[in-house]
């Protein structure tokens, strides 16, 4: 197996460029103006779509308290950060909100981009309104990029999570693949877990795999492939192929992982093709280390006809 990069995650297709120098410009949003910006409405983890576009907009003066600065593509790109009531009337409304988990791996790669910044700074700005030196209330500041405490003037800024998303194999090149306790009875995805505090992140997946699955991760065999960002909050999913000591078979935790157990490529092809194992949608780099490790794409997800949760 060559441990190339892994190409085409969904939402990695970025930087975005802020070509305008309009970050740390106190006039940012009269600059973004002038320069024909356009906006993009967001609510929590949805935003505005026509079909696999985003929907952009011309912005108005009502935004300015609202928006945040994404990049710039041929014209300033911002987003604006839309509360519960304003949800509700567009919702009423039938305005059109797409969700980044859905439609991301439908989008652009500029769309793509864009999106998931917004969805990121979006998600960060609802939950940090108050300072957590001393609880006063922040504000926006830096076109978005952070917040300032209105009583003790200190400066925070947005903050990601990092994660290990991993594909184990065994030796005899089967994948270890888990089912949350809390998913519908079909689904089966990689082992992830967070970063813990004084941790790398090759001790992260060692600890991850054997404290879900009870599997011993040969710590010589690790190789990372990749990253992708997953805002719902604020992660960045590391991901990785590796290896166990071993053949034994795994033993759930039974508390955050129901099932766990150890995948041919004709046994996964197989129950894919028949709807009985549904992997993650192609927007997650759960699926391209599967299918990487599987050499070619898989059948079904588990974003098409499912219940979110429960057995049928």
């Amino acid at each position: 197996m060559t441990h190339r990069l892994l190409a085409d995650l969904a939402l990695a297709r970025g930087p975005l460029r802020d070509d305008w120098g309009l970050r740390q410009r106190e006039d940012w949003w009269a600059a973004a103006t002038a320069g024909g910006a356009s906006a993009i409405d967001v609510t929590g983890e949805r935003f505005a779509t026509e079909g696999s576009s985003l929907a952009w907009r011309a912005v108005v003066a009502d935004d300015q308290a609202h928006a945040v600065l994404l990049g710039a593509t041929d014209v300033p790109r911002v987003a604006v950060l839309r509360d519960a009531e304003w949800t509700s009337r567009a919702d009423a409304a039938d305005l059109e909100l797409s969700s980044l988990r859905l439609v991301g791996a439908d989008l652009d790669d500029a769309d793509a981009a864009l999106a998931t910044t917004a969805v990121a700074l979006g998600q960060w700005h609802r939950r940090h309104r108050f300072c957590p030196r001393c609880g006063s209330q922040t504000e926006i500041v830096e076109a978005g990029w952070a917040r300032r405490c209105t009583a003790d003037g200190s400066t925070h800024f947005p903050r990601t999570d990092p994660a290990i998303i991993v594909l184990v194999r065994d030796e005899l090149d089967r994948a270890l693949l888990g089912r949350r306790s809390d998913w519908h009875r079909t689904w089966f995805s990689t082992l992830a877990g967070f970063v813990e505090a004084g941790e790398s992140a090759e001790h992260t997946l060692r600890r991850e795999v054997y404290e879900e699955a009870g599997v011993v991760v040969d710590p010589d065999s690790l190789h990372y492939r990749g990253s992708q960002p997953w805002p719902f909050p604020g992660s960045l999913m590391l991901g990785f192929h590796a290896r166990a000591s071993g053949t034994a078979d795994p033993t759930p935790d039974g508390d955050e992982i129901a099932e766990a157990r150890w995948f041919s490529r004709a046994e996964l092809a197989r129950l894919a093709a028949l709807g009985e194992v549904r992997i993650p949608p192609r927007v997650s780099i759960a699926r391209h280390l599967i299918e990487d490790w599987f050499g070619g794409e898989l059948p079904g997800d588990w974003s098409r006809g499912q219940p979110p949760t429960t057995d049928e």
